[in-house]
């Protein structure tokens, strides 16, 4: 693998190698550009994975703690993880549960459909649907999707039975095995899922799509990715034109170094990568690097969710198979005498034993909750996942109080749930109770609100450059060629699992980097 000189201007920065910054890597690189991958976690593999859950846990999981504040849940549940995503090669593609359905036409169109809502900040996407669609198709054909392009669906597990039954006796006509990013026969060189159900400790045999064991691979193939791992960038600079310049870092033994750069491309996350745009003021960008604006970090969003549980007389075993393969879409609709506006997706959903008590149960310990967990092999689950409606004061900003090991302000998160999110999530887990009640559960469980496993909207695109921090290919409105290639560019949220639409959008916007190169523009 090549190393490029830190002083090389004719590079490509990426920082972040998850779905965004890995699939940008191979983008880039099969195009003929220099590439320097930064990551801040190790690299992992197939062999490496632990399926031990708290080995597996402490392996991928990004562990630097933020602080909080707000009403929403997991700021009083898990103040020392509101949110959830991975450190290490491949990002959270490692960990993700490979949902991939598109988000619908109204979705993208919520302040024209849904209207003004008082709290919220609606926008419309700068982009058309079809322009969507067509990018949605390419990428479910590199990620083989299920139900997709001839590929088969999942097998049933018996937790997608139960599901499946309610919801059917509850008259729901769109219940299925789910879209999903992985394997149901051999394809691109992997082999297929064996629904052993540890979705989320890693992939041990790759049937799972992951950067980590796709693009990144091929991408270094191409003899023009530099991959540094265990390398945390904690600046992005900029020359006097304010063009970015580079990227000051520290490397795996701590040590401050800077990388110079033709273009950079930020995918640490909407978290991260709203922290970093923070970090890197200066005398021309005072508030933040591409934050003239003030919407850097803004508009946080991380999908409505709570799991129910149904509790049966005899035994479901709904840790076989493949974590997330069973949905019922009926509910994704913009239908307000519900109550609420926008839709969710109930999906089949697990946790492994150890997690249950950690983000699955809704109450502390004592007799009853025993008796809960005592029947683990006799319970049914699903997630709802519903829009989370963007608000200016859902945010991310820099710690005033929390500094990480290298003497920088950590994230800090700021979440009040609208009373959309608290309608959508009351009707959603009742609709849930009486799928597990039609098919004769003893006894139904809803959690309280998790941690956050999506993270979106907090650099999001936009026409206009005075409520935006992107234009509709990502790239930042106030520095030319810096891009922003994660789910930090969704301007809402809508009800589907982000990785699908964070892929797409990349390729789109590599093939915009291609274009603007050959014009000169970059």
């Amino acid at each position: 693998m090549p190393r490029f000189d830190l002083s090389d201007q004719d590079v490509v920065v990426i920082v972040g190698s998850g779905a965004g910054g890995g699939t940008m890597a191979n983008e880039l690189t099969r195009r003929g550009l220099k590439v320097v991958l930064f990551e801040a976690g190790k690299r992992q593999s197939p062999a490496t994975f632990s399926q031990n859950p708290s080995e597996a846990f402490a392996q991928l999981t990004w562990l630097e703690p933020r602080s909080q504040s707000g009403t929403w849940d997991p700021v009083k549940n898990s103040p020392a993880m509101p949110a959830w995503h991975c450190r290490t090669v491949g990002g959270t593609t490692v960990h993700w549960t490979a949902a991939t359905p598109r988000l619908q036409p109204y979705e993208i169109r919520a302040r024209s459909t849904y209207g003004d809502i008082r709290g919220a900040t609606l926008a419309d996407w700068p982009i058309e649907y079809a322009e969507l669609k067509r990018w949605y198709q390419v990428t479910e054909k590199r990620l083989g999707v299920t139900r997709r392009n001839g590929n088969p669906g999942m097998p049933a597990s018996n937790n997608f039975k139960v599901l499946h039954e309610g919801a059917k006796r509850l008259g729901y006509k769109r219940v299925h095995t789910n879209y999903l990013a992985i394997n149901s026969r051999a394809r691109d060189g992997r082999g297929l899922c064996i629904q052993q159900g540890f979705c989320t400790q890693g992939c041990k045999t790759a049937a799972k799509w992951s950067t980590l064991y796709t693009e990144i691979p091929r991408a270094e193939a191409s003899g023009k990715l530099d991959l540094r791992t265990e390398c945390f960038v904690t600046r992005v600079e900029h020359d006097d034109a304010g063009r970015a310049s580079g990227v000051v870092y520290r490397d795996a033994d701590g040590i401050e170094q800077r990388q110079r750069a033709r273009i950079v491309c930020v995918a640490g996350n909407a978290i991260e990568t709203a922290r970093l745009l923070l970090l890197s003021e200066s005398g021309r960008f005072k508030h933040g690097l591409a934050n003239g604006s003030d919407q850097v970090g803004r508009n946080y969003c991380h999908h409505a969710l709570s799991f129910v549980f149904g509790i049966f007389d005899r035994p479901v075993s709904f840790w076989r198979g493949a974590v997330l393969a069973g949905v019922v879409e009926d509910e994704n609709v913009h239908d307000p005498r519900r109550g609420f506006a926008g839709g969710y997706h109930l999906e089949l959903a697990m946790l492994d034993l150890p997690s249950l008590p950690l983000i699955g149960m809704p109450y502390g310990w004592g007799r009853d909750y025993a008796s809960v967990i005592d029947s683990y092999r006799n319970m049914a689950g699903m997630l709802v996942n519903g829009e989370d409606l963007p608000r200016a004061g859902n945010r991310i900003t820099l710690s005033k109080t929390l500094k990480d090991p290298h003497g920088l302000p950590v994230a800090h998160i700021h979440c009040e749930p609208h009373e959309n999110d608290i309608a959508m999530l009351k009707h959603a887990t009742g609709q849930g109770r009486k799928i597990y009640e039609a098919v004769g559960a003893k006894r139904t469980v809803v959690s309280a609100i998790p941690p956050a496993t999506h993270q979106m909207g907090t650099a999001r695109m936009s026409h206009d450059p005075d409520t935006g921090v992107t234009n509709p290919y990502g790239r930042t409105h106030e520095v030319p060629n810096l891009f922003i290639s994660d789910g930090s560019v969704q301007t809402t949220a809508g009800a589907a699992n982000p990785t699908l639409t964070i892929v797409s959008l990349v390729l789109r916007q590599a093939d915009h980097i291609e274009r603007e190169i050959a014009a000169q523009r970059l």
